[in-house]
């Protein structure tokens, strides 16, 4: 049965030659996300119906040419808005390809169109290779900074999300080594407030409780290990607070996760990559969620790579999917 009422969700395949298309089938042929949304795939129809057959699944593809084609879909179909036509040598399991990563820039910069102008009410995106789209000459650390572009947006933050746990990063896709010069009042600052504002529409809190780490160990050790916390970090907690922000910090990372397991705090400020979605994801492997913030449009993601090691296998899990479709909807209403 049709329900036009529910909202329009872009899924992007990401890299044909990892998981992407399987768990997007995994993740369409339950139930619950037909309960809550009208979802399509931007993407290649040869590389979804090889992933058809490896998951052994009942489901057809439907090919659309417009996104508003997807509320038609008949029962026990996946609405494809086919971008690519990539041959058998592009897609090889395992094996990241040029012309793969150029398809695969094409759907996420589809997809942000459509949200842009309001066709689709979100986008979940699935796992992309970054070598790929390097190779076809897209220099992007991640989907975050390219879809930040493709917004016009300069305050974005990356956080991932699960139940239990929420993290932003001050700093993301950075070689450890940069990333102590890139740690500035003004980054610390602008990611604490849009973490604010996220976390927020996330919970439905009005002003959500933030813990915000230190960068050095032991909080910088009055001055021994580092003096990022006193002349850095410091300082934009109380500038965000004068703001009434509800931030705390800075807290050592090493203790901090043991009292935000447990409710302590809704949102978690991290300054990297690591330091942050170590303990996350050692948290919410299976149902971990990665947001970009800030930008204009609605964008959710599986929190993981394209795991190249179980492309073909049909083994890989859709529940980080399945999660992000939910979370992206929610975010919708």
């Amino acid at each position: 049965m049709s329900m036009p009422n529910l909202p329009l969700i872009a899924i992007t395949m990401g890299d044909p030659c990892g998981v992407g298309p399987e768990i997007i089938i995994k993740a369409l042929q339950s139930p619950q996300v037909a309960n809550i949304c009208r979802p399509f795939v931007i993407g290649d129809k040869k590389a979804m119906e090889r992933a058809l057959a490896v998951c052994g699944s009942a489901l057809i593809t439907y090919e659309i040419s417009r996104p508003e084609d997807a509320i038609a879909a008949p029962e026990g179909a996946i609405a494809l808005l086919a971008l690519s036509q990539l041959s058998e040598s592009d897609i090889q399991y395992g094996q990241p390809s040029a012309a793969a990563g150029d398809a695969v820039f094409r759907y996420i910069c589809q997809a942000a169109r459509f949200c842009l102008d309001g066709r689709v009410a979100a986008m979940a995106t699935a796992p992309i290779s970054k070598e790929a789209m390097h190779r076809a000459g897209h220099d992007y650390p991640g989907h975050t900074e390219l879809l930040a572009e493709l917004c016009g947006s300069d305050d974005f933050v990356m956080m991932l999300a699960g139940d239990v746990l929420r993290v932003s990063l001050v700093t993301i896709h950075e070689a450890l080594a940069d990333v102590p010069r890139l740690v500035t009042f003004e980054q610390v600052l602008k990611t604490i407030r849009i973490t604010a504002k996220g976390v927020g529409r996330l919970t439905g809190k009005m002003n959500p409780k933030l813990a915000v780490l230190a960068l050095n160990p032991h909080c910088g050790e009055s001055g021994k290990f580092g003096s990022e916390e006193k002349d850095i970090i410091t300082p934009a907690i109380e500038k965000a607070r004068a703001e009434g922000i509800n931030a705390e910090g800075p807290f050592s990372a090493d203790t901090l996760f043991h009292f935000a397991r447990q409710g302590a705090y809704d949102g978690v400020v991290a300054m990297y990559h690591d330091q942050g979605l170590i303990p996350l994801k050692m948290l919410h492997f299976d149902d971990g969620v990665n947001i970009t913030l800030g930008l204009p449009i609605i964008r959710t993601s599986v929190d993981h790579g394209t795991a190249y090691n179980l492309a073909g296998t049909g083994q890989a899990s859709e529940k980080s999917l399945l999660a992000a479709i939910r979370m992206a909807v929610g975010m919708v209403r």
